[in-house]
């Protein structure tokens, strides 16, 4: 693994944690189970707001997800490779 794929890994767990922090932040469960909840969270998100079927919320929900950690990934990457032709 090369500097900017280790910088687009560090840029998308800092943007998924920050994300499950935003949404569990008001909430006394253990920080153990912030993951399951903030997916669970966001499927009843989608699923009362759109009224869409379950299973399709649940799937929604995981490509969400998915989308928020690959999204990240290459911004931190494109970031770190902007910085670094600078240099």
């Amino acid at each position: 693994m090369n500097t900017r794929q280790g910088v687009g890994v560090v840029t998308a767990t800092l943007a998924i944690v920050g994300f499950m922090t935003l949404l569990n932040s008001g909430s006394p469960i253990p920080m153990m189970n912030w993951p399951v909840e903030t997916y669970m969270g966001l499927t009843f998100t989608i699923g009362w707001l759109s009224g869409v079927p379950n299973w399709l919320a649940y799937v929604l929900a995981a490509v969400v997800l998915i989308l928020i950690i690959v999204g990240f990934y290459k911004i931190g990457s494109w970031v770190y490779g902007l910085v670094a032709s600078k240099q």
